[in-house]
């Protein structure tokens, strides 16, 4: 990135391709680190797309939904809520139990928008394939299992699977007819 005229290497906390996002002209917001043993002194937030400001930190989506989960909670009064379990090869995103639920479940962040219409993921996946395999796992061993979509900026008229990324896709819908 260019701050203040010198250019400066940065962390970009997002595993996607960010095509759209991270062009040269591009306006985004840092965080500066005072943590000296760093590789670089600053991390990439948020990136401006057009009138759109565009959350890119992969951690954000989790944070959102540990609190929607604590406030809301739309399973019931929560007893335990793990991040990072482990499930079979995996490490899904929480574990959740409340008096009658087992709870597995998967957040993806979303940052791919064209047109107002919002997808996932912007770069094929591997992990996500294996992340809703387990989650269909999950199902057949009688948890609830859930992954939820964090539309990473405002304004979205809707959500789809990216379907340039078939096999995504076809997951998603297999773990749907679960």
């Amino acid at each position: 990135m260019e701050i203040d005229g010198r250019e400066e290497i940065c962390h970009v906390r997002n595993t996607g391709r960010c095509r759209e996002l991270l062009t040269k002209m591009a306006q985004v917001y840092l965080e500066k680190s005072d943590n000296l043993k760093r590789k670089t002194q600053y991390s990439l937030v948020a990136v401006q797309k057009g009138n759109m400001l565009v959350n890119m930190d992969f951690q954000a989506p989790n944070k959102v939904v540990a609190e929607w989960l604590r406030e809301k909670d739309p399973f019931g009064r929560i007893l335990s809520l793990r991040p990072e379990c482990r499930y079979g090869t995996s490490r899904l995103d929480f574990y959740m139990e409340t008096a009658d639920k087992k709870v597995f479940i998967e957040v993806k962040g979303v940052t791919l928008e064209e047109n107002g219409v919002v997808r996932f993921s912007d770069a094929p996946m591997e992990r996500g394939i294996k992340h809703l395999q387990e989650l269909i796992r999950c199902k057949q061993e009688r948890y609830t299992a859930i992954i939820i979509f964090v539309i990473q900026m405002a304004g979205a008229k809707y959500f789809e699977p990216n379907k340039l990324h078939t096999r995504f896709t076809e997951a998603l819908r297999e773990a749907h007819a679960v």
